[in-house]
């Protein structure tokens, strides 16, 4: 009536188990590298808009004769009112027609 299942196939609970350890570790080696990556990736974030935003001065200055007073006046027709600042602050227009973020070395 009942057959007997010679050739089970399947994972023992300990084979489980060495498998769960080693996706563990791999899990607890790879996640806190990944929160360093986080203020690069916002560095990287605030250089390149600052940049975007150097070209659109330059082009302010092209069809104006003279560079912007400050970031307010490139508002509306060349940028927008959120490419003004970045995560790691307000960006400021200095005095050459560079744009930086207070607090960090000026891009090259």
């Amino acid at each position: 009536m009942f057959k007997m299942f010679k050739n089970n196939r399947g994972f023992t609970l300990i084979e489980m188990l060495i498998v769960l350890m080693i996706i563990s570790v791999l899990i607890i080696l790879i996640v806190p590298n990944l929160g360093d990556k986080s203020a690069d990736v916002n560095d990287t974030g605030c250089e390149a808009l600052a940049k975007m935003v150097e070209s659109q001065v330059a082009l302010y200055q092209l069809e104006e004769g003279s560079l912007p007073d400050d970031l307010n006046d490139l508002v509306d027709q060349y940028i927008t009112e959120d490419q003004t600042s970045c995560s790691n602050g307000a960006l400021v227009l200095n005095a050459d027609g560079t744009v930086s973020v207070p607090g960090e070395a000026p891009a090259q």
